[in-house]
């Protein structure tokens, strides 16, 4: 699992995260196949610290679509994507 990965799969969700309405199939499809990619503790933990940066670093996103992404696809993660997020707790599980 790499950034880059994150990216590649969450590119297509940007314009819905700037205010778009409703994420688009490709969204979905790459939240969805993140959430397969994360399947070990290591690879989560590095999903939600790209997700992580990804939301503090880009202008112009809704944070509240961006905690709600996940959701809005159908994937269920154990926690909310903002600059806040402790990515820590979710290595070891």
């Amino acid at each position: 699992m790499s950034c880059g990965t994150v990216t590649k799969n969450i590119a297509p969700c940007i314009a819905y995260l700037k205010g778009g309405s409703g994420p688009s199939a490709a969204c979905g499809s790459g939240v969805k196949a993140l959430n397969s990619l994360a399947a070990i503790p290591a690879d989560k933990k590095t999903a939600c610290s790209c997700l992580k940066s990804a939301a503090s670093s880009m202008k112009g996103l809704d944070q509240k679509k961006v905690a709600g992404l996940p959701g809005s696809c159908g994937v269920s993660i154990p926690y909310s994507i903002s600059p806040q997020t402790d990515c820590s707790k979710y290595g070891s599980t």
